[in-house]
């Protein structure tokens, strides 16, 4: 799909007043540039939210992510049946699991022309690893990682880590991805300023209009692995040449431009708005992800009121999932009650502590508990992002909740990007910071301790609301040393209950990720991570 240009509105609102042969020539110009694009496979895509934040080692957030994937590669990653494969690099273990040799594969480029060598990718893993929960981890068991020639990574642990290969393929919340020595030598803490990657497309920094437009192209001297795609393994074969992600706050906007051929996927569709598109022949309804979606609400440990671990508790009594998905999903086909932070239905699945949530929360209790907590009316400022559809519901339904419970709630909107920037200020609430934000962590990347995002609990290290929690992180520790299912198993069940007690997080149900692509648009690999090489576009 190409750029649809109006030459005399477009001219006339952008050079009126100038002369006539100026005019002229910059409306050719821009017509010769919409005709290229024309010529070109594009696809356009609505997002679950505009894109500002472009580091994916600095954010969490998953239109971060995405973008990581658009412009990064990584060293392995898993295939469609969860099995790590190599994909920049091979591997060999030692005998006593205590050293890992990658080698990586011949033709990698990045955007620059540059060949991507082994220490690129040390340099991007001692950075990926100062920042991800689970990284941490891996790189406490770790004595060195050391770039032995050009091509090879040598990775020395002081004891075995037995899920070693499987944090560094993670998918999400972060995924390790490579990037050159000199960019990966921004600290940990400070966002990187340029943005050239390893992976399958290229961006177009002329073009990004950040929260509104990002432009993606073909990165033409990327070389792909010989298998077939699978999971977010194997051949990153593009078979388009541009690819743009562009904002629609109003989901209904969204519905019209796919339903007229202006764009050509939506990938969070509001599920009120499903009927019309079921019942179109052009367009493909389908959900993604089986695990779906977690809501939760997060607290700021920092910062009175929920400093104290009694407020935080009388706040979880006051809530329930049934009220929080029927106002943000409506349809129950497409939501489900679920207390298991590791999710229902899931190997660690375990529930406990999330009876008050499943019932509708007990408003009465939580005044007791509050009441008895001491708590002394400080405001509690809510964070409500306003331009991602129904999420921006859920912190409104929060807020009615904790008010009916007794607490001073201040809901403050925003646009999902300036939450994302703001939920990382440490601020006093009066002072820019806040108390409550509420949002979502996938299925792939919430059903397990290993990459669970929310659950680092290490201070200020840790994620977003800072809990400090020396109980929990031992708990943790041990699952990663942990050799079988059952062990993995057990440690998942005390973890669900110290996560509860102590309230790390409330988790608000889970729903469904609803996608709505164009028929033209096809192949579409069935990750849970939206991915856009492999697709393809008809005329």
């Amino acid at each position: 799909m190409g750029i649809h240009f109006k030459p005399g509105l477009r001219v006339q609102r952008l050079f009126a007043g100038q002369s006539t042969m100026r005019l002229v020539a910059a409306g050719m110009m821009v017509l010769t540039a919409g005709v290229a694009h024309a010529q070109e496979k594009t696809v356009t895509a609505v997002m679950h939210s505009g894109l500002r934040m472009l580091d994916p080692i600095v954010s969490t957030a998953h239109i971060t992510r995405d973008h990581g994937y658009m412009v990064y590669d990584t060293l392995v990653a898993f295939d469609g049946d969860g099995v790590v494969q190599p994909q920049m690099a091979s591997w060999e273990k030692s005998e006593d699991n205590l050293t890992y040799t990658f080698k990586l594969r011949d033709g990698l480029l990045f955007h620059d022309g540059a060949k991507v060598t082994a220490a690129d990718a040390v340099a991007s893993l001692e950075r990926w690893g100062a920042r991800d929960g689970a990284a941490k981890f891996l790189m406490a068991a770790t004595d060195s990682i050391k770039a032995t020639d050009e091509t090879t990574i040598t990775w020395k642990l002081k004891e075995p880590f037995p899920l070693l290969l499987d944090v560094l393929a993670k998918q999400s919340s972060v995924p390790a991805f490579i990037m050159p020595a000199r960019v990966a030598a921004t600290p940990a803490d400070t966002a990187i300023t340029e943005y050239v990657g390893s992976g399958p497309f290229e961006m177009v920094e002329s073009d990004f209009q950040p929260g509104v437009k990002i432009v993606y192209k073909r990165f033409e001297d990327y070389k792909p692995r010989e298998e077939a795609a699978s999971g977010m393994a194997g051949g990153k074969v593009v078979n388009v040449d541009r690819v743009e992600w562009v904002s629609m706050p109003d989901p209904q906007t969204a519905i019209n431009a796919i339903m007229t051929g202006e764009i050509d996927l939506i990938e969070n569709a509001q599920i009120d708005l499903l009927p019309v598109l079921e019942a179109s022949p052009d367009v493909t309804v389908e959900i993604r992800d089986k695990l779906g979606y977690q809501g939760f609400a997060r607290m700021n440990f920092k910062h009175p009121p929920f400093d104290n671990v009694e407020i935080r508790r009388a706040a979880m009594t006051a809530l329930g999932q049934e009220q929080v998905m029927a106002t943000m999903i409506g349809n129950p086909d497409y939501y489900w009650l679920c207390g298991a932070i590791f999710g229902c239905d899931t190997p660690l699945g375990d529930e406990t502590g999330s009876e008050t949530l499943q019932a509708g929360g007990d408003k009465a209790k939580a005044r007791e508990m509050l009441e008895a907590a001491g708590y002394d009316n400080t405001p509690v400022v809510i964070m409500q992002p306003t331009d991602i559809g129904a999420m921006g519901t859920v912190p409104v339904v929060v807020a009615s909740e904790l008010r009916d419970a007794g607490f001073n709630v201040d809901l403050q909107p925003m646009d999902w990007q300036t939450l994302v920037s703001r939920r990382a200020s440490m601020n006093k609430p009066s002072e820019g910071g806040w108390n409550i934000f509420t949002s979502f962590a996938s299925g792939v990347e919430a059903n397990t301790p290993l990459v669970h995002p929310i659950l680092p609990s290490t201070g200020d290290t840790g994620w977003f609301g800072w809990a400090n929690d020396p109980e929990l992180e031992a708990l943790r520790a041990d699952y990663l040393k942990a050799t079988t299912p059952e062990q993995q198993k057990e440690i998942a069940h005390k973890i669900q209950a110290r996560v509860m007690d102590n309230v790390i997080f409330v988790p608000l149900g889970n729903y469904a990720f609803v996608q709505v692509r164009s028929n033209k648009l096809t192949d579409m690999l069935p990750t849970p991570v939206p991915v856009f090489w492999n697709i393809k576009l008809a005329d």
